[in-house]
């Protein structure tokens, strides 16, 4: 009962849709309907600017840090032992957040929820992710490439550890998640019309 609940909440919370309250919010845009119309940070960035795409950026790793962190609080306050690992629950946040019920469950492409998961299970993995993909994006100017090349790099490390086999698992299937959602982007790559940033 408590696991069920736990899903669901983390899905509703993977499913608030950051960039279209941004925007509708402070610059009454919805940006659904310009740039590649996808709600996430990379779109923000190029349809609001910095100050939005980091904002919303940062919304959406939180998500997926709070559905981490979920069965800990309820253990923590109601004394309630929670026997699933919070990397599952986690997951169905970054679900939320491709699937959003909250916005036609067309979502964002599950990079920054993803790492949110990370960051509240394996802060260190989250650094590494976060240096790798900055380092990608300054020799590439891809954001896309670079959120596929820091998944993969995150994979690599867990299996490098081999400690814990969940985490092997979580993170190659979300960094499926990744790629499959960013299959547009990759052939847009290879026909040299993907947009780069020019902010880095």
């Amino acid at each position: 009962m408590i696991i069920g609940l736990l899903i669901i909440l983390a899905y509703l919370i993977g499913s608030i849709p950051s960039g279209l309250i941004i925007g509708k919010s402070f610059y009454n845009i919805d940006i659904r309907e310009h740039g590649s119309g996808n709600l996430g940070g990379t779109n923000t960035f190029r349809v609001l600017g910095k100050k939005a795409g980091f904002a919303v950026t940062i919304s959406d790793i939180l998500k997926g840090t709070i559905a981490t962190v979920l069965p800990l609080l309820v253990t923590l306050i109601w004394d309630v032992e929670i026997d699933i690992n919070p990397l599952i629950i986690g997951v169905f946040a970054v679900i939320g957040h491709m699937y959003p019920i909250f916005a036609g469950f067309k979502g964002g492409k599950a990079v920054a929820t993803s790492a949110g998961i990370l960051l509240g299970h394996e802060p260190i993995l989250f650094l590494i992710i976060v240096a790798v993909f900055f380092i990608s994006l300054y020799l590439s100017k891809y954001v896309s490439l670079s959120s596929m090349i820091a998944g993969l790099a995150g994979l690599i490390y867990s299996f490098i550890l081999w400690e814990d086999k969940l985490l092997i698992i979580i993170l190659a299937i979300l960094t499926i998640f990744v790629v499959y959602r960013h299959r547009a982007n990759i052939k847009r790559i290879i026909n040299k019309t993907e947009p780069k940033v020019n902010w880095l």
